[in-house]
Parts: C-alpha cells; sequence; structure tokens
C-alpha cells in the first residue's frame, strides 16, 4: 500500500490511522520497521502513531537515547533509532528483549543496522523523500501484518 505526504501532518495523520487501525484484540508483541533515509519522516510518523494512542508527551526522535517507551493505554510502545549504532551486538546493552512481550508495540528506526538481534517485522513502513513531500509504503510481513494492513486499508477514505 503507497501513499504520498505533502505535508508533516500528513505524515503525522497516517501513522495515527495506523496505530488507530491495529486489530483491537491482538495483545501479541508488534514489530514496525520503519525505514528510509535521514529526513524522510519516519519520527513525524512515529509521533503521529503514539499521538493516535494517547501519547500526549513530546516525542522526540531516540537518535541519541536509542530507546524511547510510552505508555500509551494497555500498549506500551517502544520506539527505537538504531542510526548510531555500528555493531548490531551494541543493541544487547539496551535490554530489548525485556520488551519482547505481549502488550508492546515497537517502532524501528534503521533497523538494517539491528541485523539478526531484532525480531522480525510485522509491518514495514518506508520513507522516501521527494520535492513535494513523502512516499510512504506499507508492507505486511507476517499474518498480524495483514490483518493489520487489511484494517488500515479499509479505514482509507473510500477503502472498504
Amino acid at each position: 500500500m503507497r501513499t504520498h505526504a505533502r505535508t508533516a501532518q500528513d505524515t503525522e495523520d497516517f501513522g495515527g490511522r495506523l496505530a488507530t487501525s491495529r486489530p483491537p484484540k491482538d495483545t501479541a508483541l508488534a514489530v514496525l520497521y520503519l525505514t528510509g533515509e535521514l529526513g524522510a519522516g519516519k519520527t513525524t510518523f512515529a509521533r503521529g502513531f503514539l499521538r493516535a494512542l494517547g501519547v500526549a508527551e513530546a516525542v522526540p526522535s531516540p537518535t541519541y537515547t536509542l530507546l524511547e517507551l510510552y505508555p500509551a493505554g494497555a500498549l506500551t510502545v517502544v520506539h527505537v533509532d538504531l542510526y548510531r549504532v555500528r555493531d548490531a551486538a551494541e543493541l544487547e546493552s539496551l535490554g530489548l528483549r525485556e520488551w519482547a512481550r505481549t502488550g508492546h508495540v515497537w517502532l524501528i528506526e534503521w533497523p538494517e543496522r539491528g541485523g539478526t538481534r531484532l525480531p522480525p517485522a510485522d509491518l514495514t513502513v518506508t520513507f522516501a523523500a521527494g520535492e513535494a513531500g513523502h512516499d510512504i509504503e506499507v508492507g505486511a510481513c507476517s499474518r498480524l501484518g495483514e490483518s493489520w494492513l487489511g484494517r488500515f486499508q479499509r479505514s482509507a477514505p473510500g477503502g472498504g
């Protein structure tokens, strides 16, 4: 599924719609890989995703902290930015395994830097910056991802 976001608000809104499309009865760990170059909209998307789940606090890029946790009702969102990671072994010090359980959603920026130390993605969200905004593509990589993407597509204006 592809879309074009002309503004940062469009990217946030897209993230919000994806967040609220999550299958309601599914509490399993959900993993979203956010890929794209610097400035392509990954953190802006994450901000919209978190806002839609009720997170009111500031949502900065976790580039320097590497990881931020956001309680969002019955969920905990783990926002990870691996841009500064040079070796996947560095992930061990983050304690990610502690949050690899039901009731958690992971938003992982720069997942390619995590190698095989990350759980597989349920959804991949790919961003590409252009002159007139950002192109965003979402792909499903698991049964949960397929269900989630189906709900998302049905929620689109004119969808379903």
